[in-house]
């Protein structure tokens, strides 16, 4: 019987698979490069992804602590160890100097957030999506089904923009 949580799930596990078929074929080079000045990479916007998704689905959501922390992942990432930080409002300078970590750290913590939203979405009942909570920085209540529609529209776009990334540098052919 098919769940209520059934759309969110496979959008994100669609998404995923996109991401990690890209990465599976993008160098070390092409990960960390940026396309011009003032933008970024492929490395930085899976950081991004990752970090609003592990602060959506822990801190948001569930009133826990991410995994950014809890599981020492802010100390492997060349970021300063603010809890709230996930690029948001980042200066050109600021993702320019960033360095960021081996391939396999960023991976890891890629994965363990996927894995820990996917035993979240596994457990979220009816109710629960329609629960009302504030997600700031906007003030108004809104259900929970409403708050993944935006964290699933980040996601998609982020995970969108590191495949183009791929076939910027990689040319045509590379997908599916």
């Amino acid at each position: 019987m098919a769940k209520t949580t059934d759309p969110i799930i496979n959008c994100l596990e669609r998404n995923w698979d996109m991401i990690e078929l890209t990465l599976a074929g993008m160098d070390d080079d092409m990960l960390t490069r940026a396309p011009a000045n003032e933008c970024n990479s492929a490395a930085w916007i899976l950081w991004h992804l990752t970090r609003v998704m592990d602060m959506f689905v822990h801190l948001r959501l569930q009133d826990a602590e991410q995994l950014w922390t809890k599981d020492g992942w802010v100390e492997q990432f060349s970021v300063q160890p603010g809890i709230e930080d996930r690029g948001v409002g980042w200066t050109a300078e600021q993702v320019a100097a960033w360095t960021p970590p081996s391939r396999e750290v960023q991976e890891g913590y890629y994965l363990a957030v996927k894995a820990a939203t996917q035993a979240y979405l596994a457990q979220v009942t009816e109710e629960e999506l329609a629960r009302e909570i504030v997600l700031p920085p906007l003030p108004e209540p809104r259900s929970l089904a409403a708050c993944f529609g935006q964290v699933m529209w980040d996601n998609l776009a982020h995970g969108g923009q590191i495949a183009y990334l791929r076939g910027l540098y990689q040319g045509m052919g590379w997908h599916r």
